[in-house]
């Protein structure tokens, strides 16, 4: 079997679906058509540790987020925690802005690795679970998730913006995908499991978080589902 064979089949079955848009033109796969499904038990967490993953996180954000993130954190000041943060790009887009303290967190690793490889601060960076951070209240002015909080459970999503809120000062910035024909459609799966719902389904669950939530479109998007910011304060 050729190394670009195998790179091909790993990515089929773990790419995230934020992720695909993203794919250098030797990617290439059928997605088929999932069911909507009933709210997991668990995350499908094993991606977090393959090597091909790590890779498409280098490139998956070219021209969307990897600029919005950039344009919304300009001008801020002050301690910001990527949650979630891979392999540390989004982080590395804003070193320029020497105005932010950047840290990051992840439940992987290996994604971690990557990041301190790049040059990151590895007392900045933590590994653990975003449900439950290490850090006091009120310890970041700002915070954001890049295309992860839709993999978590339920539980874990409400745990998660609990955690944002209560590290977070000022505002939060999350961005995933929501369903492109604004339906619900549950937990699905297509080459990773994730919930591909209304932008007023998630709403009820950002708003038990923070007071004060506005929906900003994305230029991401793909064929079922297009993206979302969720700017919480």
């Amino acid at each position: 079997m050729s190394p670009l064979t195998r790179t091909n089949q790993i990515v089929a079955q773990w790419c995230p679906p934020i992720l695909l848009p993203g794919l250098k033109a030797a990617y290439r796969w059928t997605r088929g058509n999932a069911p909507a499904g009933t709210s997991p038990q668990g995350q499908d967490l094993g991606v977090y540790w393959d090597a091909t993953m790590a890779e498409v996180l280098e490139t998956w954000g070219e021209g969307n987020v990897w600029n919005e993130i950039q344009l919304i954190m300009a001008g801020r000041q002050g301690r910001t925690l990527d949650i979630a943060c891979g392999t540390g790009k989004a982080m590395e887009m804003l070193v320029d802005n020497l105005d932010l303290e950047l840290w990051g967190c992840d439940i992987s690793d290996l994604l971690i690795s990557h990041a301190v490889a790049k040059g990151l601060s590895q007392d900045r960076l933590y590994v653990g679970d975003a449900t439950n951070l290490p850090y006091p209240d009120g310890h970041f002015e700002y915070s954001f998730s890049i295309g992860s909080i839709e993999h978590f459970t339920e539980k874990g999503i409400s745990a998660m913006l609990l955690e944002c809120r209560r590290i977070t000062r000022v505002m939060a910035f999350h961005t995933h995908p929501v369903s492109r024909d604004g339906r619900d459609h549950g937990w699905i799966k297509t080459v990773q499991s994730y919930f591909n719902n209304s932008v007023e389904w998630w709403l009820p669950k950002y708003r038990s978080a923070f007071s004060n939530v506005k929906v900003l479109d994305s230029k991401w998007c793909d064929d079922r589902s297009i993206g979302k910011w969720f700017i919480c304060s």
